[in-house]
């Protein structure tokens, strides 16, 4: 049964925005008349980026608990039962067929409503390690999607289907992209292995600071760096470097030709957000993750540690990053074998079909 009417809930970052937008241009296509409502948390990042990718949204007045002492804390509650009295108008009125979660603060209230009306519901969890939200949530769903084995620990086992995480199209094209045109388009040398970073459109400041500790390391042992630091560290990386030399260095604020860079990378340094583990799986390049700590229950390295129990990566933590992360990729780049072996364990981890399966999920509950 195709859906026609679905409500998609939660964000709060790419890594929900991503999978949930991917999953209505699927719905999308499959039928082009689906009525289809995001349902977002106001002021956070998808207010702005689902209208962008062509969709409706609705704002809802949620926010997370602060575990520092904040007044907002205080005021909670109020929001709490305001959205899920506006969560409830929302499904009343636009009647779905089906709801849709994400995770992010949105979904708990949508999804919280959605079990009291009676309409079928699914969660995509992204993560190793789920929030709060959707583990709660999980006992009243009807099917959960993950990215990872042994989500029997969080969720019921009966309702577990494993997917993988929606990616963006045009990686399933990077390992098979014109080598040369890519080695062009960032003005690299063919003969010369590439280390890629990449911490983020927003950057990743442990990332940074490892690189350009370790420039003069990469020149010496004849290794190319091609660098995305993010937007919030491209100024103040620029003014850094005229003092250095940039001899096969080559910063970027941002890399927009993804497939291309991950093309000519013969090592990647990456964080471990449940996305880029996901796309990094189907690229099959050797990986260094160095998890960022600052995310909800430690869940990148939870994600991290996912790959490196079957040889498909290696973890740096970020307190030791500084001291051991350039050393560590200078070794691995040079050991061949090693090389091999995590590109030829992190490929068997891929799901390319992730977000197809993952509809053909809600139509086989709206066909029983």
């Amino acid at each position: 049964m195709v859906i026609e009417r679905v409500i998609i809930s939660g964000g709060g970052t790419g890594g929900h925005i991503f999978p949930a937008i991917a999953i209505a241009d699927e719905i999308k296509k499959r039928n082009p008349a689906a009525k289809i409502l995001f349902v977002g948390a106001k002021g956070k990042m998808e207010m702005e980026k689902v209208p962008q990718a062509g969709y409706k949204i609705e704002g809802l007045e949620i926010a997370g608990f602060q575990r520092k002492f904040k007044l907002s804390n205080f005021v909670l509650p109020i929001k709490i039962a305001r959205s899920l009295l506006k969560a409830r108008r929302i499904i009343k009125k636009f009647k779905p067929d089906i709801v849709i979660g994400v995770g992010g603060y949105a979904s708990g209230p949508t999804l919280k409503m959605a079990h009291m009306l009676r309409i079928p519901t699914v969660i995509q969890e992204q993560n190793s390690f789920p929030g709060k939200t959707n583990r709660i949530l999980a006992a009243k769903t009807d099917c959960i999607c993950t990215a990872y084995e042994g989500m029997e620990k969080f969720f019921p086992k009966t309702r577990i289907v494993l997917t993988g995480n929606p990616v963006r199209k045009e990686l399933n094209g990077a390992v098979i992209s014109d080598r040369d045109a890519a080695l062009k388009f960032f003005n690299l040398q063919p003969e010369i292995p590439t280390v890629l970073v990449i911490g983020g459109s927003l950057g990743a400041k442990t990332l940074n600071r490892s690189m350009l500790k370790g420039i003069e390391q990469f020149q010496s042992n004849g290794v190319q760096l091609l660098w995305q630091c993010g937007k919030n560290y491209y100024e103040k990386l620029l003014d850094e470097m005229v003092v250095r030399d940039k001899n096969n260095i080559h910063l970027h604020q941002f890399i927009s030709r993804m497939d291309y860079a991950y093309q000519v990378a013969d090592v990647i340094i990456s964080r471990a957000g449940a996305i880029s583990v996901s796309e990094l799986s189907i690229v099959g390049k050797p990986v260094i993750l160095v998890p960022s700590p600052n995310v909800s229950d430690d869940h990148q390295t939870k994600n991290a540690m996912a790959l490196t129990a079957k040889n498909a990566a290696i973890l740096i933590k970020d307190d030791d990053a500084r001291d051991d992360l350039v050393d560590e990729v200078l070794k691995l780049i040079k050991d061949k074998d090693r090389c091999d072996q995590l590109s030829n364990e992190i490929k068997k981890l891929e799901k390319p079909n992730a977000v197809s399966e993952i509809v053909d999920v809600c139509e086989n509950i709206l066909d029983e």
